[in-house]
């Protein structure tokens, strides 16, 4: 099975992207009142590759054996934690577009802490790098 690491590695990534696409889309749809956020395509397809993106997560993490967490990978699952919380504000429980805007905007941001967690191997993300 670790022969198709490359594969689920490289299908993650592509789960994290397009993750990321659609919730800018549905921010962007929220912000402005657009009824599309209805529409039952728009609120299952978020589950859809949320799922397929834990699961291929999981995946690599049991092919690697990487009981327990190591500090990197724990980073990325309380910003995944923290990014979900966000996404809920800028996409439903915003109060007002500035809020959602706002929440959209940090979700953004611990996104690219997740992938800096994800690329550097290190809890520190992209600042590891200073």
């Amino acid at each position: 099975m670790l022969e198709h690491y490359p594969l689920l590695k490289h299908l993650h990534i592509t789960a994290a992207y397009a993750s990321l696409a659609f919730f800018v889309l549905r921010a962007i749809w929220s912000i402005r009142g657009n009824s599309l956020l209805q529409t039952s395509w728009v609120k299952i397809t978020p589950h859809l590759l949320d799922t397929l993106l834990l699961t291929l997560g999981v995946t690599m993490a049991a092919l690697l054996s990487l009981w327990p967490l190591p500090g990197w990978l724990s980073a990325k699952l309380v910003g995944l934690i923290i990014y979900i919380l966000l996404g809920t504000v800028a996409i439903k429980r915003g109060s007002t577009p500035r809020i959602r805007l706002i929440a959209a905007f940090l979700a953004v941001l611990i996104f690219i802490y997740i992938l800096g967690s994800a690329h550097q191997h290190h809890p520190g993300s992209w600042f590891s790098l200073l």
